[in-house]
């Protein structure tokens, strides 16, 4: 782990008291600074209270299950959430992820895997930063005014509201215009790569995406490039 791996505070909501001090013990032995925490509304307050780099969160727990903690922090903060539970359904996973979890652990799990989805969560998250950062001015594509840091889209007087994900994927095809984007490489920048994660959850996003952005009766700014990817044209 690098020094500034090192240095990150990671959250662990988890009311299963062994395998919370086990994950307590494995993350800090790796240089983590890691907080506890057994109670989904507790475990809320800390994750909204605090400023953490990454959050692990167990679905099944006292007073606010884990689908709805993150929920909420949703609503108010972007952070990383891997999402740690024995149901390892695929409504249960989509589930997870469609309330904004960025990854999704099932028990029982080797922690050599859970150490990679961290570093590999981390160095998303500060790439994500560095990528918000360096986009603070709106970028124009066509009639088109996306603003990143809000993720907002303005198309004449229309105001566009994206999600994270259709922002991500929006982002990414504009910075590539005229060049087909694979479906996997938008998995990989968007999502994360995930063996969980089906490469189709990328056609879900981007019709979430047309049906926000395109006009009625118009052709789509975004193109699919049939078994490749999409491709947006300037």
């Amino acid at each position: 782990m690098s020094k500034l791996d090192a240095s990150k505070k990671i959250l662990i909501i988890e009311d299963e008291k062994n395998l919370a001090r086990f994950l307590d013990l494995e993350l800090s032995h790796e240089g983590y600074d890691t907080t506890v925490e057994g109670n989904g509304r507790a475990g809320l307050d800390l994750a909204l209270g605090q400023d953490w780099d990454v959050i692990l969160l167990d679905l099944m727990l006292p007073d606010l299950n884990g689908f709805e903690v993150c929920r909420r922090i949703r609503k108010e903060k972007s952070t990383p959430i891997i999402m740690v539970t024995a149901k390892d359904s695929v409504l249960d996973r989509v589930a997870g992820l469609d309330d904004g979890a960025d990854d999704y652990l099932v028990k029982p799990f080797a922690i050599e895997e859970l150490l990679a989805r961290l570093r590999a969560l981390i160095r998303r998250s500060d790439m994500e930063r560095q990528s918000r950062a360096a986009h603070q001015k709106q970028i124009v594509f066509r009639d088109l005014i996306i603003e990143p840091q809000t993720r907002t889209v303005i198309r004449g007087s229309e105001i566009i509201q994206l999600s994270k994900r259709e922002s991500s994927l929006l982002l990414i095809l504009v910075e590539n215009a005229n060049t087909v984007v694979p479906r996997d490489e938008l998995l990989r920048q968007v999502w994360g790569y995930n063996e969980q994660v089906a490469t189709n959850v990328v056609d879900v996003y981007v019709r979430y995406l047309r049906n926000k952005i395109d006009r009625p009766n118009r052709r789509s700014y975004i193109q699919t490039v049939r078994g490749t990817g999409y491709v947006m044209h300037s």
